[in-house]
């Protein structure tokens, strides 16, 4: 995609994208399941922008204050594109506090319909802007560790860092 950037950071490999205003609209890791799809849908928005290097140097010092536990709440301008339902969803990923998990049951039910369980995945996994619009906080019902665009590996080294999840 024109306009892609990789950000190699002490998390791993990113990539990341922006829009003609500078917004990010894409942050995923390199080899996730979930990637190409992704970004089949960023591309689709039309042509990316050629980020700011000082944006991607502010975006890589956030991630890396985040990875030392320096940093809990990121400052960077995003923008979401997604159906209206994707939109409630993200919305709600975003209120769950650093430290905390929620398992997709619990957001479903902030969302006013306990039935939605299934959907709230797919809209998490549906997420363009991974760690900033935090999905990694999102578990199953028992508390076991499902389905993560980064894999589940990383899904369980954010929440360690995080202190969501002990030793």
């Amino acid at each position: 995609m024109n306009g892609m950037q990789r950000i190699d950071t002490s998390l791993g490999h990113v990539q990341v994208a922006f829009d003609v205003d500078g917004a990010l609209i894409y942050l995923g890791f390199s080899e996730h399941e979930f990637r190409e799809r992704l970004l089949a849908k960023v591309t689709r928005l039309g042509p990316a922008s050629r980020p700011d290097l000082d944006k991607v140097a502010r975006l890589r010092e956030q991630l890396e204050a985040y990875a030392s536990g320096r940093l809990k709440v990121f400052e960077i301008q995003f923008r979401l594109h997604g159906t209206p339902f994707e939109q409630r969803v993200w919305a709600a990923l975003q209120h769950i506090p650093f430290g905390e998990t929620r398992s997709y049951g619990q957001l479903a039910m902030e969302l006013g319909d306990p039935n939605l369980s299934r959907a709230v995945g797919r809209a998490n996994g549906a997420n363009p802007v991974s760690i900033l619009v935090p999905c990694h906080r999102v578990i199953g019902a028992s508390g076991a560790l499902t389905g993560y665009a980064g894999g589940l590996a990383m899904k369980e080294r954010l929440l360690r860092l995080e202190g969501a999840l002990k030793a």
